[in-house]
């Protein structure tokens, strides 16, 4: 099904997250919230962590 592959392209994405920003404990409830919405996502990932979104947002882009 269609929402089996979102969700595994979600984990994918939650997996490189974890894995790039590694001084976090980002976990899928934290990240949840941005689902579906890069800026969101690296909006929170900038709160987070302080990096430049740019930069946050290239990495992202990065591995999807």
């Amino acid at each position: 099904m269609a929402t089996d592959a979102m969700n595994e392209s979600w984990r994918r994405v939650l997996t490189q997250i974890q894995a790039t920003w590694t001084e976090q404990d980002f976990q899928d409830s934290d990240l949840k919230k941005g689902r579906g919405d890069l800026k969101k996502i690296v909006d929170l990932i900038h709160e987070a962590t302080g990096d430049p979104k740019a930069d946050i947002k290239q990495k992202i882009i990065s591995f999807l």
